[in-house]
Order: C-alpha cells, then sequence, then structure tokens
C-alpha cells in the first residue's frame, strides 16, 4: 500500500485558492462605484442576498409535493453529503423559509419579521439554521455571493481629538459603501442599478450611516466644505467583506444567558469604557458595537431557543422588525440590515402564544413548523446517515432493522385515526407511500382529520430521533461487546423496551401507549421476517416469470373475451378463471375486484410495451408479491418443516442453502441464521397447523 501525505505547500496553495483573490486588497470609492454599476448584485440587501444562496447551490422542482429543494439540503455539495435532510414535511418546511426569505426581497413585508422556526426537539430546525449560516459564509467567498464595506482613513489629519489608535476606522456595522452616498444622489444611483439587473428584485437601500461614521462624515464635510469626492477620495478605502461566524461578523448566533440578568445591551451594544476618558460619554466614538444585531448586520441573526427570553427583552426585536433599526442605550438610532431567524421548542411556544402581552411580538413573526418525519423510510434515512458519518465498528445492518425503528418512532408522532377502517400500522404505511390501487385509503383525509385533532400539527410531537439514535448506537455497543457481528431489529426492539422510560424528554402518560406502538413494530417485523424466509424457501425467478407471463396471457384473453391456445394440447380454450383467481387470491382481492386488479394490471403491461419495455413481473410490487404467494403455495409441500424448528432434523446443505438465499436478501450469514430460527419456527408452526 503507498503511503500518501499531504505537503505544507499542498495545504498551502489549497488554502489560498479558496480565498477571494481581492480579499487583502484596498480599492477606492470610485472603483466601487464603477463595480456596482457592473454588477449590480454586489449591492443586494441581506434577504435578497440569502434568497440568491438558495438558489446558486441548485434546485429541483417536486412536481409531485408542488415545492422547490433546496440541494444545500438534498445533497450538501460542501460536505459531500454529511448534513443532508431526509423527509418530505422537512423539505416541506425549508421550502416555505425561503419563501419567506424571497418574499422579504421583493419587498413584500416578510423582511420586516421575524422568521420563526418551531419544532419539537431534534425536528432538524437547529441544524438547518446551522446549514444556512455555513452556506452564507461560503457564498460570501464566491464571486456570486461577494459584497463590501469600507473602512476610515486618515483621520488624526482631520480630527483634532481623534485618538492615533482609531487613525483607521472600519465601518463598525460592516455598511455597504453606498451609504456614505448621501440619500438623493444615492437614489439615482440606485434607479439606474435597477435598470440594469434583472433580478427578480429592486436594489434598495435607504439606510442612515450609522452614528460613528456620521460623525466622521459631519467633520470632514465641514474640513472640505461639504466637497465629498475629497472626502471619499481622501478618508476612505473600500474593502471585501466575508462572513465569518467565528469572527461574528455578518452572522451572529444569540443565547439566551441568565433569564433574571438578561440585558438589552447585548442585543445593541454598550459604552465602550475604555474609550470614555478620551472621548467622553456622549461621543459617538465611544460606543461599542458589539451588540448581536450589530454583529449580524448585512447577514444573519439566529435566535436559540427565542421564547425563552423575558417579554420585555423581546421588546427589542419589535424595532428591528418593523423598522429595521436598534436603539442602544444613550446612542442614536441604528439602522440594520439582516435576516431574523428565531427558533424555540413546543413548551415555550404553547407559554408564548396564549399570551395577550406577546400580541405585537407574534403579529411580528412568521412561524414555520419544523415537524418530525412521518414517511418511516425516509426516517431510517436519517438513522443511515447518522451511522455513515459515524466510526461504525465492523458490524451488519439486518434488513428492516433500521426502517423498524424508524416506523415505530412514526408511529409515536402520527394521530390514531378516527375511522375504524384504517389502523394505526396501515396509517404508517399510507403515510410512507404504500398504498395499493385497490386500497380503501384517503391519504388527504387522513392528514386533514389529524390537523384538526393536532394542538399545533401532526408530527409535533413523539419520540426524537435522537432518542431512537441513541438506542441504535447502545444496540451496536452491546452486539459488539456480545460477539455478534449484526445489528438485528430484535435487538434495537430490546433497548427500545428497556430505555423508554429512562428518557427525559418522553412524558410518563405515553409510556403504555408507546409500549403498544412497539408491540404493533414487531408483529409487523415478525410478518416481514416470515415473508423473507418463504422466499428463501421457495423463490424461484425462473418460475416466477413463467407464472406472471402465463398469468399475464389469460388476462389479455379475459379482457379481450378471447381464447387462449392450450399449451399441451394446442386447442383454443376460455381464459382459466381457477388459475387466475389462484394468484389474486393471495393478494385478498375479493371476487367483485378481480376485473379492476385485470385492468390495473393490463395498463401497466401496455403502457410498458409502448415504452419499449419488455415484461417482468418483478417490476409490479402486488403482481410480484402475489406470483411469490403463488409460489410459496405450490412449493411448501416439498419443505421438511420440521427441520425449520430445530436445526438438528436437517442436513448442513439444506440449511445452507436457506441461509445462503438469505444473505442474497442481505442478511449476514449470522443474521440470516437468527432470523430462521426466529421467522422460520413461524412459518413452520403456521404450515403444521394447516
Amino acid at each position: 500500500m503507498t503511503e500518501t501525505r499531504e505537503s505544507l505547500a499542498e495545504l498551502s496553495n489549497e488554502y489560498k485558492e479558496s480565498m477571494p483573490s481581492d480579499l487583502r486588497e484596498t480599492k477606492s470609492f470610485d472603483w466601487y462605484l464603477n463595480e456596482v454599476y457592473e454588477d449590480p448584485l454586489i449591492a443586494r440587501n441581506a434577504h435578497q442576498r440569502v434568497a440568491d444562496m438558495f438558489d446558486f447551490y441548485g434546485t429541483e422542482y417536486d412536481e409531485h409535493e408542488g415545492i422547490v429543494k433546496y440541494k444545500l439540503a438534498t445533497e450538501d455539495p460542501l460536505h459531500d453529503g454529511e448534513n443532508t435532510f431526509y423527509g418530505k414535511v422537512i423539505h416541506q418546511s425549508i421550502h416555505e423559509f425561503v419563501n419567506k426569505i424571497k418574499s422579504g426581497a421583493r419587498g413584500l413585508g416578510p423582511e420586516r419579521r421575524i422568521k420563526l422556526l418551531l419544532g419539537p426537539v431534534g425536528s432538524g430546525k437547529s441544524h438547518f439554521d446551522r446549514m444556512c449560516r455555513k452556506y452564507f459564509e461560503d457564498y460570501t467567498l464566491r464571486d456570486e455571493g461577494r459584497m463590501y464595506t469600507f473602512r476610515w482613513t486618515n483621520l488624526c489629519d482631520i480630527v483634532d481629538d481623534q485618538d492615533p489608535a482609531d487613525d483607521v476606522v472600519r465601518s463598525p456595522m460592516n455598511q455597504d459603501p453606498l451609504v456614505l452616498i448621501p440619500q438623493r444622489q444615492r437614489q439615482r444611483v440606485l434607479d439606474e442599478l435597477n435598470e440594469l439587473h434583472d433580478a427578480p428584485y429592486t436594489i434598495r437601500n435607504e439606510q442612515a450611516l450609522d452614528p460613528e461614521s456620521e460623525f466622521y462624515m459631519d467633520r470632514l464635510l465641514e474640513y472640505y466644505e461639504d466637497d465629498l469626492q475629497s472626502v471619499l477620495e481622501n478618508h476612505i478605502e473600500i474593502v471585501r467583506l466575508i462572513a465569518d461566524e467565528n469572527k461574528r461578523q455578518c452572522l451572529e448566533t444569540f443565547e439566551p444567558k441568565d433569564k433574571k440578568n438578561q440585558d438589552e445591551t447585548e442585543l445593541t451594544g454598550d459604552v465602550n469604557y475604555s474609550k470614555i476618558a478620551i472621548y467622553g460619554e456622549s461621543d459617538p466614538r465611544a460606543f461599542d458595537y458589539s451588540g448581536a444585531f450589530c454583529n449580524a448586520n448585512r447577514g444573519i441573526f439566529s435566535g436559540e431557543e427565542l421564547l425563552k427570553l423575558q417579554r420585555e427583552f423581546l421588546y427589542d426585536f419589535l424595532h428591528a422588525t418593523q423598522e429595521m433599526t436598534i436603539k442602544p442605550k444613550n446612542n442614536p438610532r441604528i439602522d440594520i440590515d439582516q435576516v431574523i431567524v428565531g427558533r424555540t421548542n413546543m413548551p415555550e411556544y404553547k407559554d408564548k402564544k396564549g399570551d395577550e402581552k406577546m400580541e405585537a411580538f407574534n403579529d411580528r413573526t412568521k412561524r414555520i413548523d419544523f415537524p418530525y418525519v412521518l414517511g418511516y423510510e425516509e426516517e431510517s434515512d436519517i438513522y443511515r446517515k447518522m451511522l455513515n458519518n459515524a466510526d461504525v465498528p465492523d458490524i451488519h445492518v439486518e434488513p428492516h432493522a433500521l426502517e423498524m425503528a424508524g416506523l415505530f418512532a412514526v408511529l409515536t408522532r402520527i394521530e390514531e385515526p378516527d375511522t375504524e377502517t384504517v389502523e394505526m400500522i396501515q396509517k404508517a404505511k399510507a403515510y410512507n407511500g404504500e398504498i395499493d390501487d385497490g386500497d380503501d385509503i384517503d391519504v388527504k383525509k387522513l392528514r386533514e382529520e389529524a390537523e384538526s385533532k393536532a394542538e399545533i400539527g401532526e408530527g409535533m410531537e413523539g419520540v426524537s430521533p435522537r432518542f431512537i439514535g441513541d438506542e441504535i448506537a447502545e444496540a451496536i455497543m452491546d452486539s459488539k461487546h456480545r460477539g455478534r457481528q449484526f445489528l438485528s431489529p430484535l435487538t434495537i426492539f430490546n433497548f427500545f423496551e428497556e430505555n423508554l422510560e429512562h428518557h427525559g424528554s418522553i412524558p410518563e402518560e405515553n409510556f403504555e401507549t408507546y409500549y403498544r406502538y412497539l408491540e404493533m413494530v414487531r408483529e409487523e417485523y415478525k410478518a416481514r421476517a416470515i415473508e423473507d424466509v418463504r422466499h428463501a424457501l421457495a423463490y424461484d425467478i425462473d418460475e416466477i416469470q413463467r407464472q406472471g407471463e402465463k398469468y399475464m396471457d389469460h388476462v389479455m384473453a379475459y379482457i379481450d373475451d378471447d381464447t387462449i391456445e392450450d399449451d399441451i394440447t394446442g386447442r383454443d380454450q376460455e381464459p382459466d378463471e381457477k388459475f387466475m383467481r389462484s394468484i389474486e387470491e393471495n393478494l385478498d382481492i375479493p371476487e367483485d375486484r378481480k376485473d379492476d386488479f385485470r385492468q390495473e394490471v393490463s395498463n401497466w403491461v401496455s403502457r410498458r410495451a409502448r415504452e419499449g419495455t419488455t415484461f417482468n413481473p418483478q417490476d409490479n410490487e402486488r403482481l410480484r408479491r402475489a406470483l411469490e404467494r403463488k409460489l410459496w403455495e405450490d412449493k411448501k409441500h416439498n419443505i421438511n418443516f420440521s427441520a425449520l424448528v430445530s436445526a438438528n432434523e436437517t442436513d448442513d446443505d439444506e440449511r445452507n442453502s436457506w441461509v445462503d438465499a438469505l444473505i442474497d436478501q442481505g442478511y449476514s450469514r449470522d443474521g440470516a441464521k437468527e432470523v430462521l430460527e426466529f421467522a422460520g419456527a413461524e412459518v413452520a408452526k403456521a404450515e403444521m397447523e394447516d
């Protein structure tokens, strides 16, 4: 094996190439003005830049769901898919969030609202919020997302009392350089820019300079007798602005601290005490722009557990959203430009929702629900991603293990249906897309019924993916300790049962219900395991193909009211009704529905023929299932069922052939032996009773 090592030179070159070429350069204001005319998008506001960021990494329109899926969430191109999101409901939430950002980019109102991500613990809202910030950092490194700010220079030459340490002062709010142009002249520039670009929004900038910059502008204009050009040419340098959360630059995460000692200066900034002795307390140069709103300017403000803040503390958000300004103590108002995102869990939301004194705050909030995933296969993808991203021991995950874990999670999240014709397992399967044409299940009606019953929405309560993931991890380590190189559903079920009552986020009143759901999942797994064993004992792909072709020949003749040639005698005969029903009865298709099913498979075959695809019964889930069960009925009398009950009653060759057949289905060798013992005994018992 050839050893490879990264050299320092290679690492350094790679880093250098990832940085913008003009990151360390300074430009003149005249350069910036010309650059803006060449590319007006440089002057976008925060909502516009964030909206374009989502589109930049790629989109895909889902016609079935009627939503746009964003590749930063579906593929995570920056991290090789490590942080992808799964579940229709999550992508619907992301679609809704981005729509609000895009509406804000057009000035339709959401730019003056808090985008509040609401959901239960572990639903993905914090993960999504973090991803937005990570991608915004990357986007501003690229030419497509570039932005600039300015700094004041040579101040001591003009301002007599300027501290020499402050001869060069960067815009404390990282404002766009266009704010240096007075509003009347600036608007003319903006009007011209908007004629040049073809974006779906208008470039706007009505901000005033921050108080410190306003101070410098006034003093310098006074010195140059209102010659703005001299001020900008002699005292302004344009610099590239990169979003960086670690530097608290254009990105800020605000976390509530001590609930009893919350201070508004955490949001709006405070006096810089080191500068008071130099400039005096009321001088704008003595203000420290270190508040969260100041740091987030031009980018994204992220409020973690926002509704845990005291009501009075939340009032600062009213001006920040509606007026897009902040008002620090003893300081003039400051204009801000940022996407304000808040996150909260269900208990805090319920508490604040009923508070009449929170009406103004709630009115300035756009809620985006982040429910749990309600499709159990999509839920299993979350666990699969967890395992792929971890240093998992050399252990084989058996078929159905993650899917059954996901099924249990989903059962705890969905509302029990009112109708007696639909059971919980059926509803979970329907939400997973497992609906046959003959099933009398209306998913839309089930969702509407659930929404009317749920306090806030279906999927906003239940077991979190974190609990499931924790128990899967425990089951993996337990299997390793016991020398088992495979993870089976049975092991996972045992850990669910043992630790359900020890998880702090599960209310005690739900224990009995969740144990009942766990038994449902056990039964579902037993049915699937039995199906796998039957498949291993009797499966014959050539025979299924032959029987499938025979069935379709008879169905086509039946539909066309025609005869069919007998394989043995060569004579024309009527379609074999007994043979067709022997297959259809394996899907519990009643006599009065047989014509519907036959027409369904006939249409399927005809459609594939028009597409140039040959007939293969394996491609039709219902037909494949029926043929496999028919094959089982035909072959089971040749199987030694007593051998399934006791391994001592079978020869190694016969048992090994069964194990090999299960391995072909995805089992490990030891896992195949376990499922033979678990489900094989059930198969043998049922058949011997018959």
